[in-house]
């Protein structure tokens, strides 16, 4: 049917067009998370808006994939770091060799936070000797951190950055008693017991050193921790967490929610989404549990969660029910990421449609030698305004 010039003009009128670059940008970035997702399928045009030099600071970036560490006793070198992309698909974002930083006879990835890592790179030296770096791996730019006399002895350190709050960065490192020199004779009961906590703030450039003789607890090297609001929250054993200030002065200990019959230990661990602070559960036998935080000070928990190894698995029910760990969270989506079973398969699991994706299989290599795999969340950050 022949359509009339009217028609035909209201057909190829598009007010959107009229619209600048810099003023369509400045329009989305004021959009939810979910909506600016959305905006990537409208167009070519307003997907590359998302990559352009000019305007990747002002968009939210997208989750980009994780930081893993493998282990094969039949190759050398036997342990291996890999970036996965959310996807599954294509060649890394990242390269994990970070091969723009100088060179170090070894590199290890301690930590990442808002888009920074926190590196641990050990010198050819006799006894080795390291440096910490923090470093941006997209922008390729990097700072040294002075290491402290106990770091080379030191299994967990962490790294604190809030953009939104300031440009400057924090480090923790955990000393416990034996790191510290305590003698075996004179040491508590409490395998692993953290006798100081070392706070570095790249505002002052220097370490602050804070006694915890008032409790004990022990960090486990692949633990999970969140920075929020100025604070670290840490898991620690026992169904515990531990909040921490920058300045290492206030301190809060909370209870992790648990069923009602739990082994001593179990596969609890602590994660950040849409600036929520949550805590998994998984322990065997009794599904998912996903808690959400309310109130730090009154150790308030709702349970915001649920779901049966049999609705995670389904066909891979039998395989997967007690091998599986929560690795993530969607940083702006109620999404977790999950790996299970003998070949560390990846999926994803939306709770508000219960909709399970198959992202990729890692493989058996992608399994650490002791210990839980730890997986570090890399959202990029194309700011480089930190230091």
């Amino acid at each position: 049917m022949a359509r009339g010039p009217m028609e035909r003009a209201l057909m190829n009128y598009d007010p959107m067009a009229k619209l600048t670059d810099d003023i369509l940008v400045d329009i989305i970035s004021r959009l939810p998370y979910k909506s600016t997702c959305c905006c990537k399928c409208v167009s070519t045009h307003w997907r590359d808006l998302f990559w352009h030099p000019d305007h990747r600071k002002k968009l939210p970036c997208p989750l980009a994939g994780f930081f893993h560490e493998g282990y094969n006793k039949n190759r050398f070198p036997s342990s291996a770091r890999y970036f996965t992309n959310v996807s599954g698909e294509g060649e890394p974002l990242i390269n994990p060799a970070l091969s723009f930083l100088p060179r170090y006879d070894s590199l290890d990835i301690l930590d990442g936070c808002n888009g920074l890592l926190l590196c641990r790179c050990w010198k050819p030296t006799d006894p080795k000797t390291l440096d910490y770096v923090v470093c941006n791996p997209i922008t390729e730019k990097w700072v040294l951190v002075p290491a402290t006399e106990w770091s080379s002895k030191v299994d967990v350190a962490r790294l604190g950055f809030e953009p939104s709050v300031a440009s400057h960065f924090h480090v923790f490192e955990f000393i416990d008693e034996e790191a510290w020199g305590i003698p075996e004779s004179e040491q508590s009961d409490f395998f692993g017991s953290i006798e100081q906590l070392a706070i570095y703030s790249s505002k002052t450039g220097v370490w602050r050193h804070q006694s915890l003789k008032f409790f004990e607890f022990e960090v486990p090297k692949n633990s999970t921790s969140v920075f929020l609001n100025g604070i670290l929250h840490f898991s620690i054993s026992y169904h515990m967490m531990v909040a921490v200030d920058v300045e290492g002065s206030d301190w809060t200990v909370v209870g992790i929610p648990m069923p009602a019959k739990y082994e001593v230990e179990h596969g609890d661990a602590i994660f950040l989404s849409q600036r929520q602070l949550y805590a998994t559960d998984c322990t065997a036998g009794s599904g998912l549990s996903i808690w959400a935080l309310e109130d730090l000070d009154r150790e308030k928990w709702t349970l915001k969660h649920n779901v049966s190894h049999l609705q995670l698995f389904g066909p891979w029910y039998s395989a997967a029910a007690n091998r599986f760990s929560v690795v993530s969270f969607h940083p702006e989506r109620n999404m977790i990421f999950i790996v299970f079973g003998h070949d560390n398969i990846l999926m994803s699991y939306e709770m508000d449609c219960g909709k399970v994706c198959l992202i990729c299989k890692l493989g058996q290599d992608c399994q650490v030698q002791y210990g839980k795999t730890r997986y570090i969340t890399y959202v990029p950050s194309f700011s480089d305004s930190w230091h």
